[in-house]
């Protein structure tokens, strides 16, 4: 039997907000909408190399809320700061930068910036260096996991901030969870599906974990289960069926498994995603929340879920 395939359709075209501007990141929030973070310029690396913090001039930003209905502008202007994620914060945004530097005592970055829906800054605070995914909660839960210059260590930072590889802060910034589960080196992939279900995928075991319970000490509880899948960059899931980025190697492939019993998946089903002329997607940006899947290819954004999934392979 061939490998089950799935047509897309965009349901939006963001073409006439992107004039002028790159597109930086496109996630979900946790109201289902798509958030997309652009800048008017991306900024050079640092010896073509090393992603900048503080920007040496001012740059603007542009979030677009977007349904398959509506989209939402909201310009910040006057920036200098290299933001690469932004989240629905409550009724505010939360700008993230993936990099900090720590410069001395009590000398570093503030990567987060809280801003109202006029692009006004309420507030900043500090996130840590080598941040790899920022996914909020509907209550304002900001959970971090961060990748390996995070954890071991980069820009200044001797003890840093994701040395867990996974974090949980309120709308502050103070640090409500911090893993110590599982050994970290890279955290590839999180899903926070709800306050009590976050679930996250690591190196080196390139185990899959899922945090229930909640933040509080005495009520958490975590979980691994193994997926047999090396490298993958994310992945969504309801609970017993599971859509996996491919691995190493594979990125923009799909591997389709389901739970046979707890803790134990299955083989897993090769699945294809094809676009609107019926061909795969070629380097699409790529974010996955609970159970759905985003989709970025140029201006056009496409989405699909666990129950259409279903509806191919079962």
């Amino acid at each position: 039997m061939p490998d089950p395939k799935l047509t897309l359709l965009p349901f939006t075209d963001i073409s006439s907000y992107t004039e002028g501007f790159d597109i930086v990141s496109v996630q979900w929030g946790h109201d289902g909408l798509a958030y997309i973070l652009l800048i008017n310029k991306v900024p050079e690396r640092k010896q073509g190399m090393f992603v900048q913090t503080k920007l040496n001039e001012s740059y603007t930003y542009k979030v677009l809320i977007v349904s398959d209905q509506h989209v939402e502008e909201v310009v910040i202007w006057g920036q200098q700061y290299h933001y690469h994620y932004v989240q629905p914060l409550q009724e505010h945004l939360l700008l993230v930068g993936a990099r900090c530097t720590y410069y001395g005592k009590d000398q570093f970055d503030l990567n987060a910036k809280v801003c109202d829906r006029e692009g006004t800054t309420i507030r900043e605070f500090l996130l840590g260096d080598g941040i790899q995914s920022v996914q909020v909660t509907e209550r304002g839960t900001i959970w971090t996991s961060y990748f390996d210059e995070g954890i071991f260590g980069n820009y200044g930072w001797d003890q840093p901030v994701g040395e867990s590889g996974l974090l949980a802060w309120d709308e502050y910034g103070n640090v409500l969870y911090k893993n110590n589960s599982a050994d970290i080196a890279d955290c590839y992939a999180l899903n926070v599906v709800n306050e009590k279900e976050i679930w996250f995928y690591y190196y080196t075991d390139f185990k899959l974990g899922c945090i229930t319970g909640g933040v509080e000490l005495k009520s958490t509880q975590v979980t691994f289960l193994n997926p047999n899948i090396s490298g993958s960059s994310g992945f969504c899931t309801d609970g017993y069926h599971f859509l996996f980025d491919a691995g190493y190697g594979k990125h923009g492939t799909f591997i389709f498994k389901k739970m046979q019993k707890p803790g134990s998946l299955s083989k897993g089903t090769k699945f294809t995603l094809l676009n609107e002329k019926k061909r795969p997607f070629q380097q699409a940006r790529q974010d996955f929340r609970q159970d759905h899947l985003l989709l970025s290819e140029g201006n056009l954004l496409y989405q699909v879920t666990m129950e259409e999934l279903l509806s191919v392979i079962e």
